[in-house]
């Protein structure tokens, strides 16, 4: 247990926003508890997309705003939401965002979290329509049993600064290195807040797999993180490895047009375009492994798919990633291993193949995905073993072939 609540500082924008948001929406992050959503329901705080503001807009509870809003408050206490993480993980930093809410966003805040084991929040009722109500006694009941007072605290009781109207981020770095799955924003006493942020890495418990499944190696929500890339004029290449299916063009990795494509194009025997450009990725894998399958989704990417790909993989320490990363990824030729040759690859569709790893003992850390020349890839998925589980697996007898499937789809 940290220190009781006391005010605090704010931190500068910082690197972390680069994360995953864990809390999202779109990754699977739930509201379950609010004392109140009188003016705007606490579901908003957890949007992807970024705050509006309708400034003709009213609701019959008073104006309407894209974020959480308590009423005044007229009883002791103050007001507070429990977040349950879409994934959970490691929290890096959090951004309190009060955007808009220029004369009745919350004074003050602090954010707790806990790592709850199984099903402890199972009891909580389920939210429905919010607008205008409090918490009934049947929530502030089953909220009770969670115990969050109690939680640790990741920010303690601090000042929000009000910034500009359309940009009110407020961004808190986080030094915890425990694994949490909940989060209690807390709000002195009342008022607004955009969104809240929670920005981390994923993280498995890697002992409750099963050994004979083959799980993504690269996943966002396991851990999985990119780590260098050439280009990433409109879209990063954290998407790629991102949860679930593709949503849309804008989920997922997209360079800009390589400006050396020759004026004339030319394909060699296998229909590849010769060139000479690509742009690439670099990811730090989950869990050390040994990739047995390889899926790359180009699903809305219909005229601006790359033509061709290729994967690689190698095993780095954390300081030679760390090198790496200084030197702009100019690793020597030798270390990477090939697990997919260059590949012809087609608009809009899943393409999954066999890694051409030789044995079940060629664990990697790391894989480089190539792309020629320039274009968008929605998803990589890298199916595999961890290295652990890998090691104490039978040799197989190779598999050196690969193949297309159109339609695959991954229901992480």
């Amino acid at each position: 247990m940290t220190d009781a609540p006391r005010e605090g500082k704010l931190a500068r924008c910082p690197n972390f926003i680069q994360l995953i948001d864990m809390a999202s929406e779109s990754v699977g992050g739930q509201i379950l508890f609010a004392t109140d959503d009188f003016f705007a329901p606490a579901e908003n705080l957890i949007k992807s997309d970024s705050p509006r503001f309708k400034e003709h807009e009213y609701t019959e509870f008073g104006k309407w705003m894209d974020g959480w809003e308590t009423r005044r408050k007229r009883i002791p206490g103050h007001d507070w939401c429990i977040i349950k993480l879409g994934i959970q993980g490691v929290i890096r930093g959090f951004d309190v965002d009060i955007s808009y809410f220029t004369g009745d966003y919350a004074p003050r805040i602090s954010i707790q979290a806990a790592h709850l084991e199984g099903d402890k929040d199972a009891q909580m009722p389920q939210r429905g329509e919010r607008m205008g109500a409090a918490a009934t006694p049947q929530e502030l009941a089953a909220v009770a049993e969670l115990n969050s007072n109690n939680w640790d605290y990741l920010v303690p009781m601090t000042e929000l600064e009000p910034g500009k109207p359309a940009s009110g981020h407020n961004y808190f770095l986080v030094n915890s290195q425990q694994r949490w799955t909940h989060i209690r924003l807390n709000i002195f006493p009342d008022g607004g807040i955009a969104r809240l942020r929670v920005y981390g890495i994923g993280q498995k418990d890697w002992t409750a797999t099963d050994p004979k499944e083959p799980l993504d190696l690269v996943a966002i929500a396991f851990g999985g993180a990119c780590v260098g890339f050439s280009n990433a004029h409109f879209g990063h290449p954290n998407k790629m490895i991102g949860v679930g299916p593709p949503k849309s063009l804008a989920d997922g990795w997209e360079t800009a047009r390589r400006l050396d494509r020759p004026p004339i194009l030319e394909n060699d025997e296998n229909g590849v375009l010769l060139l000479s450009g690509c742009e690439w990725a670099v990811f730090r894998l989950a869990h050390p492994g040994v990739i047995t399958q390889i899926e790359i989704d180009t699903k809305y990417f219909k005229g601006n798919s790359p033509d061709s790909c290729k994967l690689d993989g190698c095993v780095l320490t954390t300081q030679e990633e760390e090198d790496m990363i200084r030197q702009k990824w100019e690793l020597p030729g030798h270390k990477w291993k090939p697990l997919l040759p260059v590949t012809k690859l087609s608009g809009s569709e899943s393409h999954t193949f066999d890694s051409l790893t030789l044995e079940l003992q060629d664990v990697i850390t790391h894989a480089r995905l190539t792309i020629s020349p320039d274009g968008g890839v929605s998803r990589l998925r890298l199916r595999g073993f961890p290295s652990s589980i890998c090691l104490l697996r039978p040799r197989e007898k190779p598999i050196l072939r690969f193949s297309v499937k159109a339609g695959f789809r991954s229901n992480l």
